[in-house]
């Protein structure tokens, strides 16, 4: 495609809708009482209720409809308190009902928007369509035998929420950034783990072009179940190109659902495009109408964690921390929650984040674990950094000793371990004042050089008094008395 290299691309305009579906960390599944756990033998968490079975009728998982709730609230949506579902058929091995439990004309959530934070510095705010309620179907394998596929209904069942956005990105760069927002989301509110690679976070994108200026959309591709951010940018930057040298060259798009081969980075025709009259839908007859009251939604809020954008807000405003600090700490609900407690222990907030950022995280990134696994709690690591203000102990011993001696002993405070360990700044002036006389004393050139004008030795004389210390001095008062004594020479 030379010719999108020559600027013929620069005429067309891209544009991206995605449909996120979330897998619910609820304890059983969406319309019957059986387990929705990952990982079970294959067709072990099965009923005749999630079978569809004639003569048995589902029930609505409460705790489903909480969660799309908290989602919605979470996007700025407005949340629907009438909620009705619908049977969308199709036929397929691993839908056993032959039919989808989902909602169609009454999705729990509408409108709303998720603010997304771009490379350039900017933000925007990317339109939510609607979120709604849905049961997952079973998962076909057809690469473990040469001859048939496999059909594992441990997922049939299991509820999903579906967050389906407006035709609002115009860049990959913007898709995965929607994605980054909307898996935060999910695990900050703990309702799904948002893990792309298990399938319990799963995103369909509907890629067009046009021209720009243009009002009128073009044709659209569905590409279906990308299982990684990556991906989902790899295939719309692969669509892009592609809809556009076919429409150069004279061509039409055909409106199709595409598969995305990972290993090429390229798409292929799937089906063509199913419209909605393809499924028939129809009212599902045998679940009533779920009804939320004003009670109901004020309670769920209530119950509702802080978000990111609300703790972003609050770690630039009210603590003084910079746009990149907040954005690290918020990055992971974890690493955020563990922040939260050190700074109940210490309002030096910005040496709490230094140390996350800094000791922590090359702790657990070094050892493959999760901040929730760290030894260290949060109280002793703000004891640490009180040591430190203090004066008691200076940064690089802090780091280099005191640090690794608490992750090893998390039953002593880092002031036990710093007396043990011998690692307190002396408050013994005299003991400093040998150290710097024994250093002058074996450079006595350097003390010359310093006495003509060359002053960058002092920092020569200090790293030998920190040697012969072993860091048991402060540094600041330190160089006050060496500078005292070289002026006196």
């Amino acid at each position: 495609m030379a010719f999108l290299m020559s600027g013929v691309s620069e005429k067309y305009e891209l544009v991206v809708g995605l449909e996120v579906h979330a897998q619910l960390s609820t304890l059983s599944k969406a319309f019957s009482s059986d387990s929705a756990a990952f990982g079970a033998e294959p067709n072990y968490n099965v009923s005749p209720i999630s079978l569809g079975h004639p003569g048995t009728l589902p029930r609505i998982n409460k705790k489903m409809v909480e969660y799309a709730v908290k989602m919605g609230l979470a996007c700025n949506c407005s949340i629907n308190l009438t909620n009705t579902f619908a049977r969308k058929n199709y036929f397929y091995a691993d839908l056993p009902k032959g039919f989808q439990t989902t909602q169609d004309q009454q999705p729990i959530c509408l409108g709303g928007y998720i603010t997304v934070k771009l490379a350039d510095g900017t933000s925007k705010k990317i339109a939510i369509h609607h979120i709604h309620m849905e049961d997952d179907a079973g998962k076909s394998s057809h690469d473990q035998h040469d001859e048939f596929s496999f059909i594992d209904l441990n997922r049939a069942g299991v509820p999903l929420i579906e967050i389906v956005s407006e035709p609002d990105m115009r860049s990959a760069e913007e898709a995965g950034q929607f994605l980054t927002e909307v898996r935060r989301l999910l695990r900050y509110l703990d309702i799904c783990d948002g893990n792309m690679e298990e399938g319990s976070m799963r995103c369909d994108a509907n890629i067009s072009v046009r021209l720009k200026g243009a009002s009128a959309f073009g044709n659209r591709c569905e590409v279906k179940n990308l299982n990684s951010i990556r991906n989902v940018q790899r295939a719309i930057e692969h669509e892009f190109e592609r809809q556009v040298a076919i429409i150069e060259e004279g061509g039409y798009i055909d409106q199709n659902t595409l598969n995305f081969n990972a290993d090429t980075g390229e798409t292929s025709v799937l089906r063509s495009k199913e419209m909605a009259n393809d499924y028939r839908y129809f009212p599902e007859p045998d679940l009533l109408p779920v009804q939320l009251t004003a009670a109901n939604l004020s309670a769920i809020r209530e119950s509702m964690p802080a978000l990111p954008n609300e703790l972003f807000a609050k770690y630039t405003t009210e603590l003084g921390l910079s746009d990149y600090d907040a954005g690290v700490i918020i990055a992971d609900k974890e690493f955020a929650a563990y922040f939260e407690e050190v700074i109940k222990h210490t309002a030096n907030y910005k040496s709490a984040a230094n140390w996350l950022m800094g000791s922590v995280r090359s702790y657990i990134n070094d050892n493959s674990i999760g901040i929730n696994e760290l030894a260290l709690n949060p109280a002793n690591l703000a004891g640490l950094i009180k040591l430190v203000d203090e004066g008691k102990i200076n940064n690089s011993v802090a780091a280099q000793k005191l640090f690794p001696a608490m992750i090893k002993d998390s039953g002593k405070t880092a002031d036990e371990l710093a007396q043990k360990l011998n690692l307190l700044i002396s408050q013994d002036t005299s003991e400093v004042d040998q150290f710097i006389q024994a250093v002058l004393a074996k450079y006595p050139d350097k003390v010359i050089e310093y006495q003509r004008g060359k002053k960058g030795v002092l920092g020569l004389f200090m790293g030998e008094v920190m040697k012969l210390s072993k860091g048991k001095i402060d540094p600041q008062k330190t160089n006050q008395l060496l500078i005292k004594e070289l002026e006196s020479k």
